[in-house]
């Protein structure tokens, strides 16, 4: 089944998250039309409970964002806000691996100079040399008048969850 509008696609794509990620519809940060969280937290342990040799935390936090062209100006937009929301989410701590953001944008219409912009985007930034965990960007933007999905090149990956709409 095809789907030719935006919410229909956003539905699908929350649908695909909702087992394990939190999904907050009702009141996202703006200009966003939901957010999804996901954290997880491990032990390592050798042979007992009491003998523990590490932990680490990991999150990935999603923003969606509708809009009927994607032109330079909205990218700059969507991508700026997304990127400080989440690093203000990050928890920096001796045991925090990774906090990854992602940024999924349904467009009626992708200007074709934004998608090649779109693919040279890349963010990341690690806390005290990485010895703290880091921090990487996703980004993926699917276009339905073609059904065309350009992303970065950690978003790569999550291409695919645009594959039956």
């Amino acid at each position: 089944m095809i789907v030719r509008d935006k919410i229909g696609v956003l539905e699908r794509l929350l649908k695909q998250y909702e087992r394990y990620y939190t999904i907050n519809r009702e009141n996202p940060v703006e200009p966003f039309a939901a957010e999804a969280e996901f954290s997880i937290h491990g032990e390592e342990y050798f042979l007992l409970k009491s003998a523990k040799y590490a932990e680490m935390d990991s999150r990935e936090i999603a923003f969606y964002a509708l809009v009927d062209k994607l032109d330079d100006e909205k990218l700059t937009e969507l991508d700026e806000r997304a990127w400080e929301e989440g690093l203000s989410r990050v928890d920096v701590k001796q045991n925090h691996r990774n906090t990854d953001i992602s940024l999924f944008i349904v467009a009626d219409e992708i200007d074709p100079l934004t998608a090649a912009r779109i693919k040279k985007l890349r963010r990341y930034k690690s806390y005290r040399f990485g010895l703290w965990g880091w921090s990487g960007y996703r980004l993926v933007a699917y276009e339905l008048n073609s059904g065309k999905k350009v992303s970065n090149y950690l978003g790569r990956s999550l291409e695919k969850l645009f594959a039956n709409m």
